[in-house]
């Protein structure tokens, strides 16, 4: 009987500390933004924590406190918008207006960047455009696996060769 109530008790504080880990980590989750396949637009005015975009694009020209990463999509930052954290985008492109602000970095993967010189970056810039980085960056993994299965062949057929006795 003990040894349940022991367990009950562990149980119920192991619960008790998930639930508060889950709470904090939520944090401001309700003002993110994540779309799928649909567009994100973060109006004049209106402030958000996040905003990631897979399969879609990002207009900013209110305030993002925190990151906006596009996968496969733009972002246009315009009319003043503010991006509190880093601007980043994969096979996509990136284009700065007029008096816009990013503290953080801006990083283009796949795409280009249009900036205007009243634009404000905080961190670095970095761009890796066109899409021949796209192919480096999705072939590579192939190709190290393919050549890592073709080790494995040949140290298979090695392995299993049989011996020939030599002739003299």
């Amino acid at each position: 009987m003990k040894y349940r109530l022991r367990s009950l008790r562990m149980l119920l504080a192991c619960l008790l500390f998930c639930a508060g880990i889950a709470t904090a980590a939520r944090g401001d989750a309700a003002r993110d933004l994540t779309q799928v396949g649909s567009n994100i637009t973060v109006g004049p005015g209106q402030e958000v924590g996040e905003a990631t975009c897979f399969g879609c694009s990002i207009r900013v020209r209110g305030r993002v406190a925190g990151d906006v990463t596009a996968f496969g999509g733009s972002i246009v930052v315009e009319d003043e918008g503010q991006i509190g954290g880093d601007a980043t985008t994969f096979a996509g492109s990136i284009r700065l207006g007029k008096e816009v602000k990013v503290r953080g970095d801006v990083t283009v993967f796949g795409g280009r960047i249009q900036r205007d010189p009243a634009a404000a970056i905080s961190g670095d810039l970095t761009t890796m455009g066109g899409p021949g980085w796209m192919i480096v960056i999705v072939l590579a993994p192939f190709i190290i696996f393919g050549l890592f299965v073709a080790l494995i062949v040949w140290v298979i057929r090695r392995v299993l060769r049989p011996s020939v006795p030599a002739t003299a």
